[in-house]
């Protein structure tokens, strides 16, 4: 298993995160836990900046909360200057109660009711993204009942498929979100603007999808989203200030993944935008790039415990988590892979192959399938890296199974960020009418 980040082996044989020893954590907070390394999301986003940011002080990172969010985070995100991208009321909401900066936060979603776009527009978010001609004319109409003008980028859809899985392509042409380029209506909705006199058009958004290796994806979509500027320049007369280009930039997750690094990633999309500004003759635009899953996945590490092991002679051997699809759903949705380690023995030869299995009642919770590892026994603690991203966010209460507990490591200190949800929280929301009560069962 790849050690990111903080992480390290102690003396006792234990994996260590942010100085933890992560045996200790799962007996004082219990398990399922995940452990989030403070350090490594910080520096991370210190890449970002130094990146993006420092050589181009017009650029914004924005972080998209959808990959994990929670006050505490918010608040990290903000010490650091970044950005938040939000896609619900209940994100934004978060963002709101951390009392995180709303002029750094942008609106995204395919489908924003009128109180999510009142509460954005009450609270003066910094950008709302709009991704189709309904939310234009409904946006424009909240903006005149309120008496305010909010900066507006529009989602554009360039018709690139990045190379990844289906499910998390965005800007190919079939898609639900944005406006579509090639086919005109991305300029028609530029050109419609003018009938909508309270929204503020400040530039074009697109995002092509999510775990993304290729570096040459993102200076093509680069290179075809300032073409469309340059278009718009041409048809309209506007010059937009911004360029927002998404993220989706991809992490380590096994030894079949071969990231990038964020050098590269700065650099294959600024060296284009510059190449076409000056090609074009065009105000060099404000770059936002809106990373997620880079920041929070792997700095993220699952910690379960081992119950039964069954051997099926001949062909595998399963061994049980006291987690499974309820918290980390992405295996049984994406096929996505991980590696795992025995937390307790470090130091012992992985020399069994097994295949981890969750306690949902399902045959597809499966965590990982066919991973070789020490020996492994009822009480074992087994991490599973990189669940930074995807997995919390992603959690449910199937077979009403109370969602982990979150703990934030750093220095050798934990602070817990997200409590355990208890039994009692389950049921807290249900209610038994009148007429089903006081009956003899």
């Amino acid at each position: 298993m790849k050690l990111h980040g903080t992480m390290t082996v102690n003396s006792r044989g234990h994996l260590e995160i942010g100085g933890c020893d992560t045996v200790s954590l799962a007996g004082e907070f219990g398990t399922p836990l995940i452990v989030l390394d403070e350090a490594l999301i910080r520096e991370t986003c210190r890449q970002y900046i130094e990146a993006f940011v420092k050589p181009y002080p017009g650029n914004q990172v924005v972080y998209a909360s959808k990959a994990f969010s929670s006050p505490a985070f918010c608040r990290i995100m903000a010490e650091e200057g970044v950005g938040l991208d939000v896609v619900s009321g209940g994100e934004l909401y978060f963002a709101i109660m951390s009392h995180f900066p709303a002029k750094n936060i942008f609106f995204h979603g395919n489908n924003k009711s009128p109180a999510e776009l009142e509460m954005a527009l009450s609270h003066q978010v910094g950008y709302i993204v709009v991704d189709n001609a309904d939310e234009l004319k409904m946006l424009n109409s909240l903006a005149a009942s309120l008496g305010v003008k909010p900066a507006v980028l529009l989602r554009i859809t360039p018709g690139v498929e990045a190379h990844t899985h289906e499910y998390i392509q965005t800007g190919q042409i079939d898609s639900k979100f944005g406006f579509t380029l090639p086919n005109g209506q991305a300029l028609a909705a530029v050109k419609s603007l003018a009938d909508y006199p309270c929204l503020d058009f400040k530039g074009v958004h697109c995002h092509i999808g999510s775990q993304v290796f290729e570096m040459d994806s993102y200076a093509h979509t680069a290179r075809i989203m300032f073409e469309f500027l340059v278009q718009i320049r041409q048809e309209t007369g506007i010059v937009c200030p911004i360029l927002n280009l998404g993220g989706g930039f991809g992490i380590y997750y096994t030894a079949e993944d071969r990231p990038a690094t964020i050098e590269d990633y700065a650099a294959a999309v600024m060296d284009t935008v510059k190449e076409c500004a000056g090609k074009y003759n065009y105000p060099l635009p404000r770059v936002i790039i809106e990373p997620g899953r880079s920041i929070i996945g792997n700095a993220g590490t699952t910690l379960y415990t081992v119950g039964t092991i069954k051997t099926i002679p001949g062909f595998r051997k399963y061994v049980a988590v006291d987690g499974g699809m309820a918290d980390n759903i992405r295996p049984s949705l994406y096929q996505a892979k991980y590696e795992a380690a025995i937390a307790n023995k470090m130091n012992l030869p992985a020399e069994v192959t097994v295949s981890v299995t969750g306690k949902c009642c399902e045959s597809g919770d499966m965590l990982i399938w066919d991973i070789e590892l020490p020996q492994a026994e009822r009480g074992d603690i087994l991490a599973v890296p990189s669940t930074g991203a995807y997995s919390y966010a992603m959690a449910s209460n199937y077979n009403n199974l109370a969602r982990p507990a979150v703990v934030l490591v750093r220095e050798g200190k934990a602070d817990l960020i997200i409590e355990r949800e208890s039994y009692e929280d389950l049921i807290r929301k249900h209610k038994i009418p009148a007429r089903l009560q006081g009956r003899n069962l």
